[in-house]
C-alpha cells in the first residue's frame, strides 16, 4: 500500500494517503452499518466510481494490504485522498482503493455542505433530498473498493555485506520520490545518526562521511514527519541513500510523497523539496531496522556495510521495453498537472526515438469514472460524464456551474487515446506525443482555449484523419457503451505484476508500476533497466544515466594493448566481458583471461592467437589461413604451434652435411656455402664445379635452341603444305563448274541466230 508520511508526535499516523492524524489503534476497523453497501457493486462512490461498475471485478487483496487496513486511522482531508470536497473536482484523482474509510466518511459530510444545490424554478435551492442519497453512495461504495483494491509493493534488495552476524539478503519497499537506482546497485556504509534519528529537522553542519570512504546509506526512524522530509535531510546531510526503518511489526509498504503544499509544517517559500530529491529511499521491516542499528551500535573498526540492489526491479525479459502512461489531459489541477505536461515536453525526444527504432512500445491511458444509475440525472453527473453516466470526470475548475466541466475533459481525454489508435494505425504511433504537446500549448484551459475546434486544428496539422479521430471517438452523447473508455475502465484493473492504476500520473514499465518522481532522465534509466542486457539501444548508454565500467581497468576483461581491443562491452546494469568481433572476425574464449581469432582470415588478427615472431626483418607465423582453428609452427622451427622455438639445422645435421660444405645457422633457416669455386646445390645438398657448371648451362642452351629452331621449321613446313592443299582444292572445284558455263554459251548462240531469221 502506499502512504505519504507520519504525523507529528502524539498525533495519529496516516497510513494510506496523505495526511498527518493520531497514532491508530491496533484493531480491525467494523464495517459500515449502512444496509445501502451490500446494493452496490465494487469500486463506486458518488457520484462517480472508478471504473467499469458492477461488471467489473477484482482480485482478493494481498494480505500485506489487509492486515494495512486493519488499523485505517481517521485523518485530516486532503488532496490525494478519495473524497469530494473540498478537492474533489481536482485531480491527482485516487481510487478508494488508496484511501481509508474513515477518510472518506469526512469527505461524504463536507459532500452533504458542497452539493445540495439545483435549479429550482429557476433559482438555486436547497435540495434535501439528493445529498443523503450521495453520501450514502459515496461511503458503501468507499468500503467496498477500499475492501477490494489490489495494490502491489514495488520491492528491491538489500544485501548485508558485514558484519557476518546479519549477513545475507533482505527485502525492502521502494519509495514514491526520489530516483530509485533502476538496473544499478550501490554499496554503502550504514550510517544511524545520534541525534535526530527521525531527520523531520535539518542536520545542520553536519556532513555524515564513512572511515573507509565509501557512501553513506542513512538509517532513520519512521514517524513525527513525511517521509519525503527525512529523505531531503538525508540527501543535504551528504547521504547517498535513505533507508527508513519502520517502527511497527508490519508487512512493508509505498512510501508516498505528500500531494500539497506544507505551509502548516514548515514555510512555503522552501516547499519544493520534493522535486530536489535526487537520492533513493526505501522501507525496511521494523525487525530489520532494529538488527542494522545494533550493528551501528557495537561500533569498532568494522562498518555495517550493505548493499542495494535494483538491477531485477523492473523486468528485463527481451529486447523491447513495453510502458503505459495513465495522464489526463486537464491542465488546471495544481502542481500533478504541471508535472504532467512538462514530462511529456522534456520526455517526448527519447519516447518517440524509442519507438522509430523498435525499441519501445508505448501505450497512453487515461481513468474514468462512473454515476450510478439512480444519479445519472442529477446535475453532477450531467455536468461530468459522458454516454448517460457512464463514463465521468470530476470538474477541473471545482465549480460544475462556470468554466470547463469534467465532460470537456472526458471528451478530450478520449481524442487523446483516439489520436494514438489513429496514429498507431498509420505506423506512426510516436505522434501521440507531438499532438499532446502541441494541444497543451495551443489549446491551453489557462488561456480559454481548451476547446474542440482548437483540439481538430492540431489533429490536423499533425497530417492525421480527423474523420478516422472522429469515428473512434464515436457519438459521446448516445446511450450505449463506449468501446475505446470501457476498454480503459478495464485495463485500470490490476493484472500480474501490477496493481490498480489508483492515482495519476502513473508509469507502468514491463507490468510493473514505477515509483520515483516523473523526470526525464529518471524516467530514462528505469526504461532502460527493463531491455535484456546487451540489447539496450545507444540512448540508455549515455554518460548522463549510467556509468561506463569499462573505463577502468577494462572492467577486469580481456584486453590486448598492442591491439587496442578489449573485451569489456559497457551495458545499462553494469559491464559483460564478451569477446569482440574485429574486421569481420569473431574472437573466440572467456572474455575474462584469452580472445582468439577464429575462422577465415583469423591470421590477420594476432596471428589468430598462434605464434609469431619477427627478427632481422623476418616475420613467421603459425599461423595458416588454410587452418580454421589449430597453429602449426613454419619450417624452421619446432613447438606446438602456441610456442616455436628455431631449428639449428647445421648442429643437429639436418642440411649442409656435404664434405665440402660450411653451414650457418640462421633465424628460420641456415646459410650453406661451399669450399673454394664450388656450387651448394640445395637440393641435392651437394657441391658441384662452377665450370662445370656453366658447360652443363651451355648444353642446355644449345639443346633448347635446336629444339626451337626444329619447331619454327615444323610450323613452316606444315603451313606451306596446307596452303598448297587448299589451292589444289580450290582449283578442282573451280573447274568442275568453268564447263557449264561454255555448255550454256554454245547452246545459246544458235537460238539468237534463228530468232533473226
Amino acid at each position: 500500500m502506499s502512504q505519504a508520511g507520519d504525523g507529528e508526535e502524539g498525533m495519529k499516523r496516516p497510513v494510506a494517503g496523505v495526511g498527518a492524524g493520531e497514532e491508530p489503534k491496533r484493531k480491525e476497523v467494523a464495517p459500515f452499518p449502512l444496509a445501502a453497501a451490500a446494493s452496490f457493486p465494487r469500486a463506486s462512490f458518488s457520484p462517480f466510481l472508478p471504473g467499469g461498475g458492477s461488471h467489473q471485478k477484482h482480485e482478493p487483496p494481498p494480505p500485506a494490504c489487509l492486515h494495512h487496513q486493519e488499523k485505517e486511522p481517521k485523518r485530516p482531508i486532503t488532496q490525494n485522498a478519495l473524497h469530494f470536497p473540498p478537492n474533489f473536482f481536482s485531480a491527482p484523482f485516487i481510487s478508494g482503493s488508496q484511501a481509508s474509510p474513515s477518510s472518506l466518511v469526512e469527505g461524504g459530510r463536507e459532500l452533504l455542505a458542497l452539493v445540495p444545490r439545483q435549479r429550482k424554478n429557476g433559482t438555486m435551492a436547497t435540495t434535501q433530498s439528493l445529498p443523503p442519497l450521495i453520501a450514502v453512495f459515496f461511503l458503501s461504495a468507499a468500503v467496498i473498493e477500499f475492501a477490494s483494491g489490489r495494490l502491489i509493493v514495488e520491492k528491491q534488495n538489500i544485501s548485508v555485506i558485514s558484519p557476518k552476524s546479519i549477513k545475507g539478503r533482505y527485502e525492502a519497499a521502494m519509495a514514491n520520490f526520489g530516483v530509485p537506482n533502476y538496473g544499478g546497485s550501490l554499496t554503502g556504509v550504514v550510517v544511524y545518526p545520534e541525534k535526530g534519528h527521525t531527520a523531520c529537522a535539518a542536520f545542520d553542519g553536519v556532513r555524515f562521511r564513512s572511515k573507509s570512504k565509501r557512501p553513506v546509506i542513512l538509517l532513520v526512524d519512521r514517524g513525527r514527519c513525511y517521509f519525503a522530509l527525512k529523505a531531503y535531510n538525508g540527501q543535504q546531510a551528504g547521504a547517498a541513500a535513505v533507508i527508513v526503518a519502520d517502527n511497527v511489526d508490519e508487512p512493508l509498504l509505498t512510501m508516498d510523497a505528500p500531494g500539497f503544499k506544507l505551509q502548516d509544517i514548515i514555510d512555503r517559500n522552501n516547499n519544493e523539496f520534493i522535486e530536489k530529491i535526487n537520492i533513493p529511499s526505501t522501507l525496511v521491516t521494523k525487525e530489520f531496522g532494529d538488527e542494522l542499528k545494533a550493528a551501528v551500535a557495537k561500533g569498532g573498526d568494522e562498518e555495517v556495510v550493505i548493499k542495494m540492489d535494483w538491477t531485477e526491479s523492473v523486468p528485463n525479459p527481451d529486447r523491447r521495453v513495453e510502458y503505459e502512461f495513465w495522464t489526463n489531459s486537464n491542465d488546471e489541477c495544481g502542481e500533478r498537472c504541471d508535472e504532467q505536461i512538462e514530462f511529456v515536453r522534456n520526455f517526448r525526444g527519447n519516447a518517440q526515438l524509442l519507438e522509430k527504432g523498435g525499441f519501445a512500445r508505448f501505450t497512453p491511458h487515461y481513468i474514468t469514472w462512473y454515476c450510478p444509475e439512480p444519479l445519472r440525472q442529477s446535475l453532477q453527473c450531467q455536468a461530468q460524464c459522458i454516454n448517460h453516466g457512464r463514463y465521468c470526470s470530476p470538474d477541473p475548475e471545482r465549480n460544475i456551474w462556470a468554466g470547463y466541466t469534467g465532460k470537456d475533459i472526458l471528451v478530450e481525454n478520449l481524442r487523446q487515446i483516439c489520436v494514438h489508435r489513429v496514429a498507431n494505425e498509420t505506423g506512426r504511433p510516436w505522434v501521440w506525443w507531438d499532438y499532446v504537446t502541441d494541444f497543451s500549448i495551443r489549446c491551453s484551459m489557462k488561456e480559454k482555449r481548451y476547446t474542440k475546434h482548437c483540439a481538430e486544428r492540431v489533429v490536423t496539422s499533425l497530417g492525421l484523419s480527423l474523420d478516422n479521430v472522429l469515428k473512434c471517438m464515436g457519438n459521446t452523447e448516445d446511450d450505449v457503451e463506449n468501446e475505446v473508455l470501457k476498454r480503459e475502465q478495464e485495463l485500470r484493473l490490476g493484472h500480474g505484476s501490477r496493481g490498480d492504476v489508483a492515482i495519476l500520473p502513473t508509469l507502468v514499465i514491463n507490468d510493473v508500476q514505477y515509483r520515483g518522481k516523473l523526470e526525464r532522465t529518471a524516467v530514462l534509466k528505469a526504461i532502460c533497466a527493463g531491455f535484456e542486457e546487451s540489447t539496450e539501444p545507444p540512448v540508455c548508454l549515455n554518460p548522463d544515466i549510467e556509468t561506463n565500467e569499462c573505463l577502468e581497468s577494462n572492467g577486469g576483461c580481456w584486453y590486448d594493448l598492442q591491439l587496442n581491443i578489449t573485451a569489456c562491452k559497457d551495458t545499462f546494469r553494469g559491464r559483460i566481458c564478451e569477446c569482440p568481433v574485429v574486421n569481420n572476425v569473431q574472437l573466440s574464449g572467456d572474455g575474462y583471461n584469452s580472445c582468439t581469432a577464429v575462422g577465415p582470415g583469423r591470421c590477420a588478427i594476432d596471428s589468430g592467437g598462434c605464434w609469431s615472431g619477427t627478427k632481422d626483418g623476418r616475420t613467421f607465423s603459425a599461423c595458416q589461413d588454410r587452418d580454421l582453428n589449430s597453429c602449426k609452427c613454419p619450417s624452421g622451427f619446432r613447438g606446438n604451434g602456441s610456442v616455436c622455438e628455431d631449428v639449428d639445422e647445421c648442429k643437429e645435421k639436418l642440411a649442409c652435411n656435404c664434405p665440402e660444405c660450411s653451414c650457418r645457422n640462421t633465424w628460420g633457416g641456415y646459410d650453406c656455402k661451399c669450399q673454394g669455386n664450388l656450387l651448394y646445390i640445395n637440393s641435392q645438398d651437394t657441391c658441384i664445379a662452377r665450370s662445370e657448371s656453366k658447360f652443363g648451362w651451355s648444353l642446355s642452351f644449345i639443346a633448347l635452341a635446336l629444339v626451337v629452331s626444329a619447331a619454327v621449321g615444323a610450323y613452316i613446313f606444315y603451313k606451306y603444305r596446307f596452303r598448297s592443299y587448299m589451292d589444289s582444292e580450290i582449283m578442282a572445284i573451280m573447274s568442275q563448274y568453268m564447263p557449264l558455263d561454255n555448255h550454256q554459251k554454245e547452246m545459246t548462240q544458235p537460238l539468237r541466230e534463228n530468232t533473226l531469221e
